[in-house]
């Protein structure tokens, strides 16, 4: 596996780099942005990441109009904020409404339009903008976009029933777009923009990966997707690999171990693309002078004065969070994160101290990699049960029944619109919701830790369909019974309370806090925060690593500061934690 460099791709003009929170995105798509400009080239780079922290790499205040990066000639930026773009896409298609409907179907037109989805679709409508400007595809050689739209939102752009008025005139919809009809008049610039995307000799798509599990998987997962709608000139890289590991050093020994293992079982969907790897950097990627270092080790690391000081006395551990649950006699746990920061290890050791203070525990998921019976080897004490949902399975099945409800009411295309939609990620949470709902009743005679919770906007898109007493529209179709009782559960703070995961580390730092925000919008208020596989926390003495562990001051700060009310950092284990007893070792008990 060779080291990436920006040669590789110097012939693309349009390249879209791709890839789970937290994986190194966007200094990879800088760094490259800045190797190109150095050649010669005329270079923009674009961010459509809500994460994004484009501004600090450059160290610049960014706008969506393009700014001269002063100190790289030949190098532009702009941040399109795709939040802002979702709020202009909400206010257009719902503006002709207002004062027309009952402000309280207004509300769940807004709470419909408020997903992820809607986000992607108002980002892909900014760049497909950008992309149309004849100015900018003639003044630069290469456009980089930090944030890839997915294949769902591509593909169902690419449906006849995307641009009708069907969604206007039907209550079966779709759950996360919203009426498209609005878009009528960029019908022929999205084509222009689709067509351009395709076209192996003007894109290029940069899967960017951690060497894990997880990320790989996903980077599996985008590059199937899109490879299935003719987005075939694609390329890996595996950002942040160990290149050697500090002998006696228990960390990095497993460290290095644990990431070449993940590499040499790359998923089976990777296997022929180009692979590529960077190494495992100490520094800060902020900065013109660390962003090239990236590419060219031999300069030298611009110094920064380190003088964030962790306030250890603000952090707690695992048994301080423990004891706060079950002296609060906490029914309900929801455990929610990002995917790769740890949610499954931390609700099953949450769910083992709580059986050690004498509390009979059910602890579910939903992660279909998470594998909890092997998590505990097949063996758990009489006061803990454990189950899975499994995610394909009540997909599979919600959508089964949304369909044939509708059969028979839609014309193919419609039918065929609908049938898309309902691949999207807004569709998976509601399904899941639904299967919540039953284990949750197990709270009565157990505390109940899920892990894997559905967000603030599938809780309020429930909630809407609850209180107006209606189908979903364009989501769900009937809500069960067990739906209504659990939404006040959920926002009843003496039996419920949230947990959020994440890692010392910009990027899911920011998605957590976004997270927080979303659920404060439902009316819930997250009382815990768990940082995980904290370097800082541990005692290593390998150089890299070590370095490594004290940018993540910065971010342990934050969170315990800022952020949350309680926060618990745990270590970086050099041991994948399996079984009970090896749970347990997280507390005093």
């Amino acid at each position: 596996m060779h080291i990436f460099s920006p040669s590789t791709i110097e012939d693309t003009p349009f390249l879209f780099f791709t890839g789970k929170g937290g994986v190194g995105k966007t200094s990879t798509a800088c760094a490259t942005a800045v190797s190109l400009a150095d050649s010669g080239k005329n270079v923009l780079i674009v961010s459509t990441d809500p994460a994004s922290n484009l501004q600090d790499v450059f160290n610049m205040t960014l706008t969506n109009e393009p700014q001269k990066v002063e100190e790289v000639n030949g190098l532009y930026a702009c941040n399109l904020d795709p939040e802002e773009a979702a709020k202009s896409y909400r206010d257009k298609t719902i503006g002709p409404y207002r004062g027309k409907l009952p402000d309280a179907v207004v509300n769940q037109m807004e709470e419909q339009l408020s997903g992820a989805c809607t986000v992607e679709i108002a980002a892909f409508n900014e760049f497909t903008n950008l992309l149309a400007n004849e100015t900018f595809v003639r003044d630069f050689d290469h456009i980089l976009f930090d944030t890839a739209p997915t294949g769902h939102t591509l593909r169902l752009l690419q449906l006849p029933s995307a641009w009708n008025g069907f969604l206007q005139e039907s209550d079966h919809g779709a759950s996360c777009l919203g009426p498209l009809a609005g878009l009528e008049a960029k019908k022929e610039l999205y084509g222009k923009t689709m067509t351009a995307l395709s076209d192996g000799s003007q894109t290029r798509l940069v899967l960017v990966s951690r060497p894990d599990a997880s990320a790989l998987n996903e980077a599996a997962r985008a590059a199937e997707e899109l490879g299935e709608i003719g987005i075939n000139n694609q390329c890996l890289i595996i950002n942040g690999v160990l290149q050697e590991k500090t002998e006696q050093d228990t960390v990095s020994e497993a460290f290095y171990e644990r990431q070449q293992k993940a590499i040499n079982h790359i998923p089976e969907e990777l296997k022929n693309i180009d692979t590529f790897s960077l190494p495992y950097v100490s520094f800060s990627l902020t900065g013109i002078q660390n962003i090239r270092r990236l590419f060219n080790p031999s300069i030298e690391e611009a110094s920064y004065m380190e003088t964030v000081e962790v306030i250890e006395n603000d952090l707690d551990n695992m048994q301080a969070m423990v004891d706060d649950f079950s002296k609060k006699d906490t029914r309900i746990i929801l455990i929610m994160g990002k995917g790769g920061v740890g949610k499954t290890t931390t609700a099953a050791i949450l769910a083992v101290g709580l059986v050690e203070k004498g509390h009979r525990v059910h602890l579910t998921t939903t992660d279909p990699a998470a594998h909890v019976e092997y998590m505990f080897q097949n063996k758990v004490k009489d006061r803990l049960t454990i189950s899975e949902i499994n995610p394909k399975i009540e997909v599979e099945a919600y959508k089964k029944e949304v369909l044939s409800a509708v059969d028979g009411e839609l014309d193919d295309d419609a039918f065929a619109y609908l049938q898309e939609d309902l691949n999207s990620p807004c569709t998976e949470e509601i399904a899941i919701f639904r299967a919540f709902a039953e284990v949750v009743d197990r709270s009565k005679n157990e505390i109940v830790i899920i892990d894997t919770a559905p967000t603030g906007h599938t809780l309020l898109l429930l909630d809407a369909a609850q209180t107006y007493h209606k189908e979903l529209a364009r989501a769900t179709g009937d809500v069960p019974e067990s739906v209504k009782q659990l939404l006040p559960k959920l926002r009843n703070t003496k039996e419920t309370s949230v947990v959020l995961v994440t890692l010392a580390e910009a990027t899911p730092v920011f998605e957590a806090e976004r997270l927080q925000k979303d659920l404060n919008r439902a009316e819930i208020t997250p009382e815990w925060w768990v940082i995980n596989q904290s370097l800082f926390a541990t005692a290593t003495t390998d150089k890299v690593l070590k370095r490594k562990a004290t940018s993540e001051k910065v971010w342990i700060n934050e969170v315990s500061q800022h952020l949350s009310q309680h926060t618990v950092l745990i270590p970086w284990e050099p041991e994948e934690t399996l079984g009970y007893e090896q749970f347990k070792k997280h507390f005093l008990i």
